[in-house]
């Protein structure tokens, strides 16, 4: 008996020690993306960083995985939509910010859970949501409130992460839809609707950037911030409570906001820290209290492909 309680404590330790490594890895994500938009545009980097999962993946579509294709294309709009507001999000705001305003979705979620499922959130989750508006006011500059562009995008971002998220259990209720091929249709949404888009613009897509930083920074989203993660995640979810995968998960946006200023060198202010810290409690809020179980970043993230990222 005592040797199963030991396998058991090392099994949950070892959960522990990926999630937190996947937390890790999407952290960086927002900074690792930033610097591949450098050597490319939003259009064609989404369209070779969804491209190349979507090649990946693609195995998973047979047999039983086929069941993934007719909610995967409308699940695969709402993904482009995501990525695309993302991905300039990031471009236009600092990691740091994006990585905080992203969470956001998780406070999001019942609402729209109420919206569409008229299942109302608890007074606690109305509680969190002003935390994280308290949260947005001070990340985004306290007093001289200064939303920028870019941080619209990654709140808009974050209510059609919520909207998808929703919309993935609706479309799916009932059916057994292996993640990975759903994830596999998503991808090729998303790299087919960016390829016609940066297409069609004038001059269409520049020549295919010849930087190994570039091309470092799309493989590591892939393979580590995409397949790697949805690996890790289910396997924790066998291991460990779906609760403390969301605490552990809950952690990302902080660890986005300490890799964005070691390797971007991105500062933020005392009242800035505050707010991004404001934000991540009432996010772990909902997910600890909340009566329809938000989603963890990390499992809206998967439900998305998040790939990595939201641009991650």
């Amino acid at each position: 008996m005592q040797n199963w309680r030991d396998a058991a404590q090392r099994n949950l330790w070892l959960a522990d020690a990926m999630l937190l490594m996947v937390a890790i890895i999407w952290g960086s994500s927002y900074a690792v993306a930033k610097q591949a938009l450098w050597f490319y545009p939003v259009l064609g980097f989404l369209a070779i960083r969804f491209g190349l999962t979507f090649v990946l993946l693609v195995p998973q579509l047979r047999g039983d995985g086929r069941r993934a294709i007719r909610p995967g294309l409308p699940l695969g709009l709402v993904m482009l939509c995501i990525f695309l507001c993302e991905t300039w999000g990031v471009m236009l705001t600092t990691a740091s910010n994006a990585a905080f305003l992203i969470s956001l979705c998780v406070v999001f979620t019942p609402f729209v859970e109420w919206a569409m499922l008229r299942q109302r959130p608890s007074n606690l989750l109305f509680a969190a949501c002003l935390m994280s508006l308290a949260g947005v006011w001070l990340l985004t500059g306290g007093m001289a409130i200064s939303l920028n562009l870019g941080d619209g995008l990654m709140i808009v971002a974050a209510v059609l992460r919520a909207i998808l998220v929703c919309l993935t259990r609706r479309l799916t209720a009932d059916r057994e839809v292996p993640p990975l091929a759903l994830t596999a249709v998503q991808s090729g949404v998303v790299a087919a609707g960016c390829l016609v888009l940066g297409l069609s613009l004038p001059g269409g897509l520049p020549a295919l950037p010849q930087s190994p930083a570039f091309w470092a920074a799309a493989l590591y989203l892939v393979g580590f911030a995409t397949l790697f993660a949805l690996y890790v995640q289910n396997l924790a979810l066998g291991r460990t409570s779906a609760t403390r995968v969301s605490l552990l998960m809950g952690s990302e946006p902080l660890f986005g906001a300490l890799i964005a200023g070691l390797w971007l060198e991105e500062r933020l202010t005392l009242t800035q820290w505050s707010g991004g810290l404001l934000i991540v409690v009432a996010t772990l809020g909902t997910l600890r209290f909340g009566r329809a179980m938000a989603p963890t970043v990390g499992e809206s993230r998967a439900q998305t492909a998040h790939p990595g990222a939201s641009v991650n």
